[in-house]
């Protein structure tokens, strides 16, 4: 168990003073932290003041940069072993940390991962179980919450891949992907999230492509033949069985079914080269 002492909550804020002060509060009555530094990313609300008024170390935007950034500056910031990341909307029991807290050191990063039901609406629980389906493939280990901002792991390894984390709402999915095709052990710790003060600023429509996009970029720097194969295998069989299926009834081969044969060969030596390039860079990384 890493002691709370080496931790540092990281909790990143935008117009949140309707929970910021309960979230910290309960943060510093719950354990001895190193700190618990509350990043203001550009609030227009009271968030820095009473997050500070609460007890918090208080860092701020001069404006809104995006939930990523707000992460991006507390790992920074921070000078202990450990991070654990909190959101200030009040969804994240404060007793939990100590149960991801508890098992950093065995695993290098441990994730909050919500049941179904705390994912507010049907839409919202499809979408999330599409993507953690996609994700689970990616990766080849099941993710039952990819999206989870409530985790907790090494600063050394969360500095290794600062440079790949967006701005925005995706950071959950880029550290996951990360630390999981790098060889990092993840755990994924059981938690029920609590119903959030205020209205949620992530959009499934506008950001769900955000996030699947983050995934295939991220494998392609990681693991591109995971990407790459199933495009190629998948134009290989199409042009074959329309090359086949004109063979039998026009007794020719059309140009068609050749360009998607080639397309397949083209999209596959790709894949290839792409994954030499990557064990080149995780070889640089050791």
């Amino acid at each position: 168990m890493a002691d709370p002492r080496t931790v540092t909550i990281v909790v990143p804020a935008m117009n949140e003073a309707a929970a910021i002060g309960g979230v910290v509060t309960e943060l510093l009555a719950i354990a001895p932290w190193r700190d618990v530094l509350v990043v203001d990313d550009g609030s227009t609300d009271e968030t820095a003041a009473r997050a500070s008024a609460a007890g918090a170390r208080v860092l701020r935007h001069p404006y809104n940069k995006g939930n990523g950034a707000a992460v991006k500056s507390g790992i920074r910031a921070a000078d202990s072993e450990y991070i654990l990341i909190v959101d200030g909307d009040g969804q994240h029991p404060p007793a939990d940390t100590l149960r991801l807290a508890a098992r950093l050191g065995e695993f290098d990063l441990v994730i909050g991962a919500r049941s179904g039901q705390t994912h507010a609406g049907w839409m919202r629980r499809m979408g999330n179980g599409a993507l953690n389906g996609l994700a689970s493939y990616l990766t080849d280990r099941t993710i039952p919450d990819l999206t989870s901002g409530f985790r907790g792991a090494s600063r050394a390894q969360l500095l290794e891949f600062i440079h790949l984390l967006p701005n925005g709402f995706s950071t959950p999915t880029t550290t996951t992907m990360c630390f999981l095709r790098a060889g990092y052990s993840v755990a994924f710790e059981p938690v029920e999230a609590r119903p959030r003060l205020g209205t949620s600023k992530i959009r499934l429509s506008r950001d769900g492509p955000k996030f699947l996009l983050i995934m295939l970029r991220v494998m392609t720097i990681f693991s591109p033949l995971r990407v790459f194969l199933p495009i190629s295998a998948a134009a290989f069989l199409l042009g074959a069985g329309y090359a086949s299926w004109t063979i039998v009834t026009r007794h020719d081969v059309t140009d068609s079914a050749v360009l998607l044969i080639v397309l397949a060969v083209i999209v596959f030596l790709f894949g290839l080269v792409s994954e030499q390039i990557a064990a080149l860079r995780a070889d640089d990384r050791r």
